[in-house]
């Protein structure tokens, strides 16, 4: 009896999300396949229709909501709209917010795993790079002068100053969150968290009344990868 339409994508669908998990949680090197596979439901002989390797998994798994249509962003009380003028301080806000900070299992795996992909092969760097560049070309869309417009840098070879700020901000996001997870004391990295929302927002040219939606949970409306 043939599988209905869309199996195979849920089966791979499943594989990514257990994966993601584990990775988030345990990194790359202590996470087996088979772990992968029990975490999706599956057995590990149903692995290599999908994947010949753990490592192409790895690729796949560094997908975000800024790339990956199917992430589903799991900030609670908080909603990014990637269609909205309001989309940078949106993505700051939820990036940094307490819930990112805590679902360490449900987060963007540029937070969780930079370490592992130092270490990685190019494939899963690459993968790397492409999801942050997704992210910084979501902040650079949003990005105000002062006259509310983006600006020259001024000097050769900064290029546009609005991307230079993008890629600034998105480093605070998730540079910033790497160093409060590796803090013991969790009024300091919350005080770390809080300073690097407030410089990243200014960067961004963002005031203090730029508010993110409330909603159950965070949205994507991202319309494929990058």
């Amino acid at each position: 009896m043939p599988y209905p339409a869309g199996h195979s994508e849920e089966v791979e669908r499943k594989i990514v999300d257990s994966a993601r998990q584990l990775f988030n949680r345990h990194g790359f090197d202590n996470v087996s396949i088979d772990q992968i596979m029990a975490g999706a439901g599956l057995t590990r002989g149903g692995f290599y229709s999908y994947f010949e390797t753990k490592s192409d998994l790895y690729a796949e798994v560094l997908g975000c909501f800024f790339t990956d249509p199917n992430f589903q962003s799991r900030w609670e009380g908080v909603e990014v709209d990637l269609g909205s003028e309001e989309v940078g301080p949106q993505v700051v806000q939820a990036y940094l917010s307490r819930q990112h900070f805590e679902n360490v299992e449900n987060s963007c795996p540029m937070v969780a795993l930079p370490g592992d992909v130092a270490r990685a092969n190019k494939r899963a760097k690459a993968a790397f790079e492409t999801v942050f560049g997704a992210m910084v070309g979501v902040l650079e869309s949003g990005v105000r002068g002062s006259d509310g417009a983006a600006r020259e840098c001024g000097e050769a070879g900064c290029g546009d100053e609005a991307r230079v700020r993008a890629q600034a901000i998105a480093a605070l996001c998730v540079g910033g969150m790497v160093v409060a997870r590796a803090m013991a004391n969790r009024a300091v990295a919350d005080d770390l968290r809080d300073g690097c929302m407030a410089v990243a927002l200014k960067l961004g040219g963002w005031t203090a009344a730029s508010k993110v939606k409330k909603s159950g949970k965070a949205k994507s409306t991202a319309a494929g990868r990058g």
